[in-house]
This record gives C-alpha cells, sequence and structure tokens, in this order.
C-alpha cells in the first residue's frame, strides 16, 4: 500500500528591504544589486563557520525597521529612497560554499561579481569576513581603473596568515597587487591590529594614503573627501570595526573611537558626488554580539544612503 508523501512549502527567501530576489545573472536587468557574502577563506578549522557568516542573513533580517515603506520620507537621504525614479534593485541572494571546494566560493562571488558589473549594475554585498570582497576586486577589472576606499580600524596589509593570503588581514594587500586597482585611500586606521611594521611600510611604499581615526577628527570628512580626485570610479569597503562602536558594537575586534555614523554617511554621499560608486561592502559583523540589532541596522542605512546617494547623481543622469 503507498503512502503519499507531502512536500512542505518552500519558505520565502528573504532579502533586503524586501526588493526582488533574482538568481539568474546571465539575464540580469538591474541597476543596482544586493549579494551576501558569507564565507571568507579562514585561518582554522573553527572560522569556516564563524557567527560572521550569518551577518548577510541578520542585515537582511533587519532590514524592515529601516524603513515601513519606500514612500516615506528619508532625513539622512533628503527625500524618498528613489526621488521618484525608476531604480531597478534586486537582492542575488548568498554566493554558496561548499566543504568539497575549497576556495570555489571566492571562484563563484568573482563570477557573480563579473556579471553585475558587466551588466552596468552597482554591487553591494554583506559579508562575511574582511576576506570576502577579495574576489570583488578582481572582479572591478571589468570598470576599472578604481580608487579603493578603505574604513577600518585596522591595516589589513598581512600578505599571508596561516600560509593564507586571501584572508581577512590581507585584503587591502591583495588589492594593491591589482593592476586595476590606482588609488587606494584608508580611513578610521587606529589602536593596535595585526599590522607590523612591515606592513606599514608595505602600504606606504605602495602610496596608500593612510588617514588615522585621529587625523580624520583634526581633518574632518570633508577635507578628507577633498583629497580623493574627482571623476573617478570608487569602490568603498567598510569593516564595522571601523565604526564607532557606540554605532557598530557587533564585532570580533571592537576598538574605542572610529569614524562615526554622519562621517560614514557623508563619505558615501560625497565620492557618489564625485564620481561613481560602482560597489560597496560592509563586512565583519557578529549578530551575535549585537545589541537591539543596531549595527545591521546600522549596515543597513548605509546601504540605503548609498542606494538614495547613487539614484540622485549618477543614475539622475541617465534620468534627465
Amino acid at each position: 500500500m503507498s503512502q503519499s508523501v507531502t512536500v512542505p512549502p518552500r519558505a520565502p527567501v528573504v532579502t533586503f528591504l524586501n526588493f526582488p530576489h533574482v538568481s539568474d545573472l546571465d539575464s540580469l536587468q538591474a541597476d543596482i544589486c544586493i549579494m551576501g557574502l558569507p564565507y571568507g577563506d579562514p585561518y582554522t578549522a573553527e572560522e569556516v563557520t564563524n557567527d560572521q557568516t550569518n551577518a548577510p542573513t541578520a542585515v537582511r533580517r533587519a532590514s524592515p525597521r529601516l524603513s515601513l515603506g519606500l514612500d516615506r520620507w528619508d532625513f539622512d537621504i533628503g527625500g524618498t529612497l528613489f526621488d521618484g525614479k525608476d531604480v531597478r534593485v534586486v537582492d542575488i541572494g548568498d554566493v554558496s560554499m561548499s566543504v568539497r571546494d575549497p576556495g570555489g566560493h571566492y571562484r563563484r562571488a568573482e563570477q557573480a561579481a563579473r556579471k553585475v558589473f558587466s551588466a552596468g549594475a552597482r554591487l553591494i554585498s554583506i559579508g562575511g569576513d574582511h576576506g570576502v570582497p577579495i574576489p570583488v576586486f578582481r572582479a572591478l577589472d571589468v570598470v576599472g581603473p578604481v580608487t579603493l576606499v578603505h574604513i577600518d580600524a585596522h591595516l589589513d596589509w598581512r600578505d599571508e596568515v596561516n600560509g593564507i593570503r586571501e584572508g581577512y588581514s590581507s585584503p587591502i594587500r591583495r588589492a594593491s597587487e591589482m593592476a586595476h586597482i590606482r588609488r587606494i585611500v584608508q580611513i578610521g586606521i587606529r589602536g593596535q591590529g595585526s599590522a607590523r611594521a612591515e606592513e606599514l611600510e608595505a602600504a606606504r611604499k605602495w602610496g596608500a594614503e593612510i588617514i588615522t581615526a585621529w587625523e580624520l577628527q583634526d581633518r574632518g570628512m570633508a577635507a578628507v573627501l577633498a583629497s580623493i580626485p574627482d571623476g573617478e570610479r570608487y569602490y568603498l569597503t567598510i569593516d564595522a570595526d571601523g565604526i564607532d562602536p557606540s554605532v557598530m558594537p557587533a564585532v570580533a575586534a571592537p576598538a574605542p573611537d572610529g569614524v562615526t555614523y554622519r562621517d560614514a554617511i557623508t563619505l558615501i554621499k560625497g565620492l557618489c558626488r564625485k564620481g561613481t560608486l560602482v560597489g560597496m561592502d560592509v563586512v565583519e559583523i557578529t549578530p551575535k554580539r549585537d545589541v537591539n540589532e543596531i549595527t545591521s541596522i546600522a549596515a543597513g542605512y548605509f546601504m540605503l544612503n548609498a542606494i538614495g546617494a547613487i539614484a540622485r547623481t549618477e543614475l539622475a543622469r541617465r534620468f534627465a
């Protein structure tokens, strides 16, 4: 006697701010894509699925707290999100990882990023540790040359850790080796992290502009923006521990002080006004350490402000 089998309904895909989920990147039609990059290149077995791998889901789940509707007025952005324009934002989900294919997720991340950039769309990624933007950096040769702008408490110029060269201590060192990365500006560096004297020397020899948290407070973000040449393509990578911990407390390596919420928003808007923000990521969030989801909410607001600024500057030229 046969028994009937009931297949449970598939759970709906959780997306950032309920934007449409798109999985077919070969026929992509979008202006801005949201992508999750949960998995890095771990230094130890314990780091394969550390809490940072949960961050893309945490940010997406917190995103309804950012907005009650796209018709609502946003006082950070200065209007509604899209400013009345037909801006297409989609969420392309997370890049998957297989334990049988170490490193395969980096290849898939690079392939996905290349398809997004080739379609003329902007890419906003959610990590994951700070190794995850490395494959996205490689894909930037589609749109390059690019100025890389980096918010972090740490320098991230290690050449290798435990034989791993594409982990979370090395993203800026790897970026410096890519011909299409023409300029590097690092903002908010402070305290004592993993950098040794030789890493600082390598960064300075390459020509990276290093702006410490103290220098940022003395100069102000407007002056920092003025020092970045106009009319370029920019990619912004934000390590959550580079932001003041009162704004983003849920990080593995907290450091007092840091880039304020206001300065981060000023930077995002300023880059869009100066040229083309081709992409951005927010990484190194550890959701279990969060307080009332404030870290995920702050990440979401950075993303929203990037979307709003792109709609008002770069995409505005398309609608003119």
